[in-house]
């Protein structure tokens, strides 16, 4: 748990620090970007002053000061329009592909564009105000406009940066539990492994002297699950050996054994295909799997009376497995943390189970497991998916 809510803490500084890089980044470009809105806006106005002097032209003029001032804009485009709408003059505009009927079309259709959204200045040509003016029609430089765009990428690279990082956590944590289900596996079935050899020892001896004894089968079939267990125990962490198996036969053999240790309120009922179904499993480990999402729903019926379906069904590239229980049900809020290793809602127990199941389903046989669908009072589906 300390470490979870550690990945919690560090993920949420990650996002507190992101968003502080996004808000300090899109105020500063926002005020850059102002500025030299401004700054272009007041170079146009000397840019369309430059324009009248030149249409106003006398042997007073200082032409060569006129000229470079008009001559001097190599950024913003530019397009001089006369009182009629008709373009006279353009600077600075890349022009689309085609004829020079096609381009002069293109520079029109963009002067009154740029004049609908305001960027223009008028100049009057003579005294009178609505006589004789021009439109000085101006669009962002490419700087300014690459300018405007900087901020989403730096956010892009910032989101990246914060993924990254997430992913990075999360793989270390996925690491450091691996390393805890290998560790504890092992230790278990080691521990196991040397009373189980004396018990096994102790029934062949009970065995010899006791030959007619009716309890002795029993104990040794409860001595040799035992050993089952630790085999079982022993796999994780290693890759197992896979091999062609009648899926059938494994569910078979998992409801008998459940129905001799499960209250006679609860039925398991197998619902399987009459042809055999062959699918690439480690059966040991697969039985596990049945075994504990069985567990799970008698535990969810609550010692009262219920039943579970084990339906198998195939299809051109899969076997489907689909439990269906009459248990309590699962909280939708839950459904994402069913799997999650320490989540239970049962008073004891380590919630172990059903991380566990998805495991060797997933990791081992390279298969899907999830929750189809799961009422409160109605019960829960569980559905397998292997590849054939």
């Amino acid at each position: 748990m300390q470490w979870t809510d550690k990945i919690r803490q560090v993920k949420l500084l990650l996002v507190i620090a992101a968003i502080l890089i996004a808000v300090v980044s899109l105020v500063v470009s926002h005020t850059l970007i102002r500025d030299l809105e401004s700054e272009e806006r007041t170079k146009m106005e000397i840019w369309a002053e430059a324009m009248r002097s030149l249409n106003q032209a006398d042997e007073n003029t200082d032409l060569n000061l006129v000229l470079k001032v008009i001559n001097d804009n190599h950024t913003i485009p530019v397009i001089v329009m006369d009182d009629q709408g008709k373009v006279q003059t353009y600077r600075n505009i890349k022009m689309q592909k085609g004829n020079a009927t096609d381009s002069l079309n293109y520079v029109n259709t963009l002067g009154h564009s740029l004049k609908a959204k305001g960027r223009f200045i008028r100049i009057a040509l003579t005294g009178l105000p609505k006589e004789d003016f021009i439109e000085v029609c101006y669009d962002d430089s490419l700087m300014l406009k690459r300018l405007a765009g900087y901020p989403y990428v730096q956010l892009g690279v910032v989101l990246i940066f914060v993924i990254v990082a997430i992913f990075a956590l999360l793989t270390s944590k996925k690491a450091e539990q691996n390393k805890v289900w290998v560790g504890l596996s092992k230790e278990t079935a080691h521990q196991l492994g040397t009373p189980i050899s004396s018990l096994l020892a102790w029934t062949e001896i009970l065995k010899e002297t006791y030959p007619q004894d009716a309890l002795l089968p029993e104990m040794e079939q409860d001595v040799q699950r035992l050993q089952l267990i630790a085999d079982r125990f022993s796999k994780i962490g290693s890759v197992p050996t896979l091999e062609p198996s009648n899926l059938n036969d494994v569910i078979n053999h998992v409801v008998d054994y459940m129905n001799h240790r499960t209250s006679r309120h609860v039925h398991i009922i197998a619902d399987l295909p009459d042809e055999a179904i062959i699918v690439k499993l480690n059966v040991s480990l697969f039985e596990w799997v049945i075994e504990n999402l069985c567990k799970n729903a008698v535990d969810a019926m609550g010692g009262t009376e219920g039943k579970i379906i084990i339906h198998v069904e195939e299809t051109i590239l899969k076997a489907v497995i689909e439990m269906t229980d009459t248990g309590k049900g699962i909280k939708k809020k839950d459904l994402k943390n069913v799997f999650k290793p320490g989540f239970t809602t049962k008073k004891r127990g380590w919630g172990l189970g059903l991380s566990l199941v998805k495991r060797i389903v997933e990791e081992y046989h390279q298969g899907r497991i999830w929750v189809k669908n799961s009422e409160l009072g109605k019960g829960t589906t569980f559905r397998i998916e292997l590849n054939r």
